[in-house]
C-alpha cells in the first residue's frame, strides 16, 4: 500500500493518474476536500481507500493505520499570498516531520514536496546540502518548506529522503487552486475570447515588462520524474524539478496565443504592494543531480507544452 498525500490536488491526483497507468491501485489518498472542486480529480482513479487529512494524522500518531510501502508526502498549503505563518507551520512544517518520522521507524521511502520558493532571489539554485542554510525566502510558504528542508539537514535525515523542489509546475488538474493556478490556466478563457493577456508589469530595472523569468515544466514530465524517483528510491537527496531553462513570461504570453491562433496582445498590470516585495524575478532548476542518478528523458519545450495544455483547456478534460 501506497500512502499519497494531497492526491486530490493538482500534482497529487496526476501522480495518482500515473500510478494508475503504472498498474498500481492499492492506494491510499489523504487530502482536504474544502469547498473546492478539486473532488472532480479523484473520478475515474484507482485507489483503495480515502482519509481526510486531519483523520490520518491521528491515525498516524496512534499507529491505528496498516503499515505502507511508500509515503509520497505532496499535501501541503502552496498559497503564497495567505498570511497566517502558524497555519503554515502546523500544515507544512510540523506534519511533514511527524510523517517523515514515521516513515522512518518503518524504514520505507519518504517522498516530499518542497518548492523553489525556497530559494527566494537567488540568482543561481542548486539543490544539495551545500549552502541549504543560507537560502532566503520571500514569503511565508516558502519559509515553511524551507524549515522542513533544514529539519532534515540539521539532523542528518537527507540521506533519508527524497525531496523535490518543484518549479513552476502547469497544466490539467490545477482548475482548483483559484489565484495560485498557473497564468495559462487563467488567463485561457481571456485569450480565447478576448484576445488579451494580462501579465505583471516588472519593478527591476534588470527585466523589462513581461521578460521576468521562470523555469516552466509541463506536469506530464514532472510526474515521469516523481516516478523515476518512486523507483528507485535508493536515490536519495533533495532534487530540483524544472527544465533546467528559465522562459519569459512573455513567451507564456506568445506560446499561448499561438496555440489558440490569436495574435499577440499582451496588457501589463500592476502588482500588488505585497507581492511587489515578495516576487522572484528569476528561477532556473539545476538538473545535475537528476541527471547524475540516470534520468536521461528530455523535457518538453515550452510550446509544446503551452499547445498541449491548451487542448486539455478547451475540452475541460483532466489527467
Amino acid at each position: 500500500m501506497v500512502v499519497l498525500t494531497g492526491g486530490a490536488g493538482f500534482i497529487g491526483s496526476c501522480f495518482l493518474w500515473k500510478l494508475n497507468q503504472e498498474g498500481i491501485k492499492d492506494i491510499l489518498v489523504v487530502d482536504h476536500l474544502d469547498r473546492s472542486e478539486k473532488w472532480k480529480n479523484l473520478l475515474g482513479k484507482k485507489f483503495y481507500d480515502y482519509v481526510q487529512k486531519d483523520d490520518f494524522l491521528n491515525s498516524v500518531m496512534s499507529r491505528q493505520i496498516q503499515n505502507p510501502q511508500a509515503i509520497i508526502h505532496f499535501g501541503a498549503c502552496s498559497s503564497t499570498s495567505f498570511c497566517d505563518a502558524d497555519y503554515y507551520v502546523r500544515n507544512n512544517y510540523e506534519y511533514s516531520k511527524i510523517l517523515a518520522l514515521w516513515a522512518f521507524e518503518l524504514g520505507i521511502p519518504f517522498i516530499y514536496a518542497s518548492s523553489a520558493a525556497t530559494y527566494g532571489n537567488c540568482k543561481y539554485t542548486y539543490a544539495n546540502i551545500i549552502g541549504i542554510e543560507d537560502l532566503l525566502p520571500l514569503n511565508v510558504y516558502g519559509f515553511s518548506k524551507h524549515m522542513f528542508d533544514l529539519w532534515l539537514f540539521n539532523n542528518n535525515y537527507l540521506e533519508k529522503v527524497i525531496g523535490i523542489k518543484f518549479f513552476n509546475v502547469f497544466g490539467p488538474n490545477e482548475y482548483h487552486k483559484g489565484n495560485m493556478c498557473s497564468v495559462i490556466c487563467k488567463s485561457y478563457s481571456d485569450v480565447v475570447n478576448k484576445g488579451l493577456i494580462k501579465l505583471f508589469k516588472s519593478y527591476d530595472r534588470n527585466y523589462a515588462d513581461g521578460e521576468q523569468r521562470r523555469d516552466f515544466i509541463y506536469i506530464k514530465d514532472v510526474i515521469d520524474v516523481i516516478y523515476f524517483l518512486f523507483k528507485n528510491p535508493s536515490n536519495t537527496g533533495i532534487f530540483d524539478l524544472g527544465t533546467g531553462k528559465s522562459r519569459t513570461w512573455y513567451d507564456v504570453a506568445k506560446s499561448m496565443f499561438a496555440a489558440t491562433a490569436k495574435s499577440v496582445n499582451v496588457e501589463y498590470v500592476e502588482m500588488t504592494d505585497n507581492l511587489k516585495s515578495n516576487y522572484q524575478y528569476f528561477t532556473q532548476a539545476k538538473i545535475d543531480n537528476l541527471r547524475k542518478i540516470g534520468y536521461d528523458n528530455s523535457f518538453m519545450e515550452l510550446e509544446d507544452s503551452v499547445k498541449d495544455y491548451c487542448f486539455y483547456l478547451k475540452n475541460k478534460s483532466y489527467l
